[in-house]
């Protein structure tokens, strides 16, 4: 398990799951949060879910990531 988490920390794996967050975040807020982010009316509840929303394509983006270089180590 620690090598596990070893590799997650990684700077490549980091950087590559920063990215895919930040895309796929960003257009998940967007669908899921447009009628309220144009009027500015959203609460802490949202800001919270909003965050989250870019929490999970980074877990998602980590654990491809980390079970593929795994994979190929175990070759």
């Amino acid at each position: 398990m620690k090598a596990w988490f070893n590799i997650a920390l990684r700077a490549d794996v980091v950087g590559r799951s920063l990215k895919v967050a930040a895309i796929v975040g960003t257009i998940l807020a967007l669908i899921n949060y447009w009628d309220r982010l144009v009027p500015y009316s959203l609460d802490f509840n949202a800001w919270v879910k909003i965050a989250m929303t870019y929490c999970v394509p980074y877990c998602v983006s980590s654990y491809a990531s980390v079970s593929a270089i795994v994979a190929q180590a175990e070759k």
